[in-house]
């Protein structure tokens, strides 16, 4: 809560003020709150006694605005425990939002509620009651959240107040569970309460896109027509919203039986998925029920008779092939009647027919993903270990031709056979080992005698690009730090990333891009993957797919609407989704990195790209060389990524 929305400022009445501060408070009004904080904290040091910890605690509401947490911390410090007064209210502000931005509303909570029975100054009691409303919605009892809101805003007199206070209760409803917020709705007897609950769930529900979110406005608009949340719609520009154009009638075309039937089953379990979180908004705003018939690719004949037999039933959208080999047969035998969105991508330089879009989990997405991860967090120049296949070609392709064009340098590139558990030579070779030792033995030999020689590795690098599935990743990353390169951060694809239940503490440090529903959903799928792992556990490792199902499901209304046009940004289940003008869909990824053996979600660098302050370069749980074992070569028991 406290990320998104900063907290509003406190004047502090029997203080005189002092030179500068007035820049201060303008700089925090216009939410420059490090600025802010920094000017406060310049005047503290010039001042003594209470006028310093005034000004010092000052700081500190600025800097927890600003997310600046050890700034925050170490100037809080500082002060000791004021004991009665205006000084005690700010301090008690800022020990409370400390505990918020912990996840302890409930140590907020014991240090504000006694304030909300005290009298005291506007200022401060807006202060107070807008953190007691953080806390309810992090103690998932958002109707208590919006009570509070609600009778702050009867204290607020300016416009301006009043739109600020509705969009801190809008962001405090759009991070809270859907769940929690559907079930107060229930509850709640004030329609004020229930109206901003219930817009709320469905914000939340749906990440406010898609033609849930869009239709599920509609009804409440009308069923709400003159509650305050409208100026929410307003700022959103949601007021011209019309029920979104949907097809009645969808095709999905899997192979559901054959070498690649555990995927299509995926693929179809995450449509589905996707399909009864949001047709309810579809059939109730529509005289036309949705109707989804699916067909099993191997026995219609072929990805071009199962398209030709989903027309002539009906069907206004297909969905599939998942297969590439299938994909070029639709494209290549038919023409596209009915738009078409495919699981995968033509070969490239392939014309795809007019109505035909492409949707796939490409590892050039990824590779293109990681050079830009690289570039955000400051790096220039790359070397490369790749398999010697050709996805290990394509791969290493996307990642030099996007690293190159911002900026980038790709020092050099070493390809490693698949086959072997031993990658000594080719590391050695890539890190310039093999010259450290080729020099030591010149050395060796002119002097005539031992010498005490560690290799030296190239040092104009500052990263590695991996491309590697978990068996050869684990091995690779074992033996570049038995190699002197262990210090070098790593970024690689989701491929390193089996969930084949083994350990991968060998990988730790490892960064990778990933699906956001493998490494950290959205608030609105949050509760999907545990879902699927719970009723589908032999399709723990397509996880993947079943994003790919659900995301292949919230493309339909944006592709159909657009009608061959410019769709808008999707934040998908398999990344931040986006169409170029071939009719190619692309992903924006989330990341993760191995810490602990385990996946740790990441900052996101989207989307402008900002420096992110450098990610944690290797922290292995110990510092031995783990020896490879004969478990380590055996193959990556999923379907290759070409098919």
């Amino acid at each position: 809560m406290l990320a998104i929305t900063a907290c509003e400022g406190t004047g502090l009445g029997g203080f005189s003020s002092l030179s500068g501060e007035g820049r201060a408070e303008r700089l925090a009004q216009n939410g420059e709150y490090a600025d802010a904080a920094g000017a406060y904290i310049g005047l503290a040091s010039e001042a003594t006694g209470l006028e310093r910890d005034r000004l010092t605690m000052l700081a500190v509401e600025q800097w927890l605005n600003a997310r600046d947490i050890v700034r925050a911390r170490n100037a809080f410090a500082s002060v000791a425990t004021p004991q009665a007064g205006s000084l005690l209210w700010l301090w008690t502000a800022n020990s409370a939002t400390f505990a918020l931005y912990e996840g302890d509303p409930d140590a907020a909570l014991d240090l504000l509620e006694p304030l909300s029975r005290q009298p005291m100054p506007l200022d401060h009691r807006l202060r107070i009651e807008a953190l007691r409303a953080d806390a309810w919605f992090q103690k998932e009892d958002p109707a208590r959240a919006v009570e509070i809101m609600l009778q702050r805003e009867n204290w607020l007199t300016r416009a301006r107040e009043r739109d600020e206070n509705r969009q801190r209760l809008w962001q405090g409803l759009i991070v809270s569970s859907p769940q929690s917020l559907r079930s107060s709705a229930e509850l709640a007897l004030d329609p004020i309460v229930r109206g901003w609950l219930s817009l709320g769930a469905l914000a939340a529900a749906t990440g406010q896109q898609g033609v849930g979110w869009s239709n599920g406005v509609v009804r409440w608009r009308e069923a709400n027509a003159h509650h305050p949340a409208m100026t929410i719609i307003d700022d959103l520009q949601l007021s011209d919203l019309e029920p979104a154009d949907y097809p009645g009638r969808i095709a999905l075309l899997l192979p559901l039986s054959g070498n690649a039937a555990n995927a299509g089953h995926a693929v179809q379990n995450g449509f589905f998925g996707a399909y009864f979180a949001t047709a309810a908004s579809i059939n109730d705003s529509q005289t036309i029920q949705q109707t989804i018939r699916v067909y099993d690719v191997v026995a219609e004949g072929g990805a071009s008779a199962a398209y030709t037999t989903a027309v002539m039933d009906g069907a206004e959208f297909v969905i599939g092939p998942l297969l590439r080999s299938n994909v070029s047969e639709v494209a290549n035998d038919i023409l596209v009647p009915v738009p078409l969105l495919t699981l995968n991508y033509l070969p490239e330089n392939t014309l795809a027919p007019p109505g035909l879009y492409q949707f796939a989990l490409a590892p050039e997405d990824e590779a293109v993903s990681a050079a830009e991860r690289a570039i955000a967090d400051g790096h220039r120049r790359a070397v490369a270990l790749v398999p010697n296949s050709n996805w290990g070609r394509r791969v290493f392709t996307s990642f030099a031709t996007a690293f190159e064009a911002l900026g980038g340098t790709v020092l050099d590139q070493r390809s490693y056979a698949t086959g072997n558990p031993d990658f000594s030579n080719t590391i050695e070779d890539l890190m310039a080992l093999s010259g450290s030792v080729r020099r030591y033995q010149r050395l060796r030999a002119n002097i005539g005698g031992p010498l005490q020689f560690d290799p030296r590795r190239r040092q104009d690098a500052e990263f590695i690009f991996l491309a590697a599935d978990a068996p050869a990743g684990r091995l690779l990353k074992s033996q570049l730090k038995f190699h002197y390169s262990g210090d070098l951060p790593v970024y690689a694809t989701s491929s390193i990333y089996a969930m084949d239940g083994r350990s991968n503490s060998d990988l730790n440090g490892v960064m990778f891009a990933d699906t956001p529903w493998i490494i950290e959903p959205q608030p609105w799928i949050a509760q999907m993957p545990p879902l699927y792992q719970e009723y589908w556990p032999e399709q723990r490792r397509l996880g993947r797919l079943h994003a790919m199902g659900y995301d292949a499901y919230q493309l339909v209304g944006p592709l159909f609407a657009a009608r061959g046009g410019m769709m808008n940004n999707i934040d998908g289940a398999t990344g931040m989704l986006y169409v170029d003008i071939d009719g190619r869909v692309h992903r924006q990824l989330a990341w993760a990195q191995f810490q602990g053996g385990t996946p740790i979600a990441l900052p996101n660098s989207y989307p402008d790209m900002s420096p992110l302050g450098g990610p944690i370069q290797d922290i292995s749980d110990d510092s031995d060389v783990l020896q490879p074992n004969a478990s380590d070569a055996e193959l990556w028991n999923e379907p290759a990524p070409e098919d």
